[in-house]
């Protein structure tokens, strides 16, 4: 092998090296896999309406769905958030709501939340979002919890009966 052949290899040995080393966190991933699932399209505060609001990335809706027998269902906060959002919740609990749609406190989530299109991603994927998530700052942002419709103060889409 000539003296530039072995200078060719070697960088190229260099740069995969640098690119292994440059490899995806499981932060990383996550975000990637958040921002292709969309989940920023229902959870970030006032992209439903058209209108995101700075700051309140996956902070939650002020939009939700009237659901027949549950009332309206607001997209959550996602966020650290302790009082507000995920900030008490472990990976574990993030993952068992995306592999069953059931939450720390028992209620089965309801509405568009496609959980069950989400409980077939990979182990690895699905602990990466759970990261992700985990990793996301603090944003107060109080999302009301299933409300009867007469006592909803925002705006509403209507999901017909399954």
């Amino acid at each position: 092998m000539s003296a530039s052949a072995n200078s060719i290899a070697a960088t190229i040995l260099m740069l995969a090296a640098a690119g292994a080393a440059r490899a995806e966190t499981q932060v990383e991933r996550g975000r990637y896999l958040v921002s292709i699932m969309d989940c920023g399209g229902c959870h970030t505060t006032g992209e439903l309406g058209g209108h995101p609001e700075p700051g309140h990335t996956l902070a939650g809706a002020k939009i939700g769905w009237a659901i027949p027998g549950v009332g309206i269902v607001t997209p959550p906060n996602l966020t650290g958030d302790v009082a507000t959002g995920l900030g008490n919740w472990t990976s574990d609990d993030i993952v068992k709501l995306l592999r069953t749609g059931v939450r720390p406190d028992g209620r089965e989530i309801v509405g568009p939340m496609g959980w069950r299109a989400y409980a077939q991603m990979t182990d690895p994927d699905i602990r990466a979002v759970a990261a992700y998530l985990k990793s996301l700052p603090p944003v107060v942002h109080a999302v009301p919890g299933p409300t009867p419709i007469a006592d909803f103060k925002g705006a509403y889409f209507t999901v017909a009966h399954p």
